[in-house]
């Protein structure tokens, strides 16, 4: 997965980092609640380990702001403290489970995938999926163009899905219907080129270059 552990302590950090790596994870640090907010804002994370007490805002006050702006994504928060007062406090703000530190990676990792389990995401579908300048989150169904928050329908994430997962090679208009729509069979109304014109919209509604290409007789590419 790929984490953000937003953790002001340096030494626990990188040595936190270091043991959530070896269970294989992608781990980003960040050291105060605005730096917390500007990184999940900017990028794509899987799910937030968040110590409690970090300056300019505390955790709770950060897992608010998330949740105020709409991330689903899993928090996890830290706490030195066993008082049930702070446990709760983090909770009620948002946050999705606590432990209580010093807590050790292997802990950390297993209440994530619980969480993860509890939302009824896999780790497949949490999975972060790029090609070029855009990104995909499956699970929490999120997308990104560059720093640029994608909102997508259901159809249009399924189809760029599609789309990013092949990148670099074609897709037909059959693979789409199938995978996307689940017909076996191709319907007489133009439904895949409405989907990708709206698609080009959304993905070009910035001045950007447009990423898909056509192929007429074959299908569509997503420059990689």
């Amino acid at each position: 997965m790929k984490l953000l552990l937003v953790e002001d302590d340096r030494e626990f950090a990188a040595t936190m980092r270091t043991e959530l790596e070896t269970l294989s994870h992608d781990v980003t640090i960040a050291g105060t609640g605005p730096e917390a907010l500007a990184a999940i804002g900017a990028g794509a994370f899987d799910a937030v380990v968040l110590d409690s007490m970090i300056p300019l805002l505390d955790g709770p006050t950060v897992v608010q702001r998330l949740r105020e702006r709409g991330h689903r994504l899993p928090v996890l928060m830290l706490t030195a403290l066993g008082l049930a007062s702070d446990k709760v406090g983090g909770l009620e703000a948002g946050a999705d489970d606590y432990v209580v530190k010093p807590a050790a990676a292997i802990e950390i990792d297993a209440r994530l995938r619980a969480l993860i389990r509890a939302r009824g995401w896999r780790d497949d579908m949490v999975e972060t999926l790029r090609a070029a300048d855009i990104t995909l989150q499956p699970g929490p169904h999120r997308a990104w163009r560059g720093e640029r928050p994608l909102h997508l329908s259901n159809l249009e994430f399924r189809v760029l899905s599609e789309l990013v997962r092949h990148a670099g090679g074609f897709v037909t208009r059959a693979m789409l219907i199938e995978r996307v729509w689940g017909y076996d069979f191709e319907p007489s109304t133009n439904i895949v080129d409405v989907q990708i014109r709206a698609l080009r919209r959304k993905l070009t509604a910035d001045g950007e270059d447009d990423p898909i290409v056509t192929k007429r007789g074959i299908g569509y590419s997503l420059r990689g």
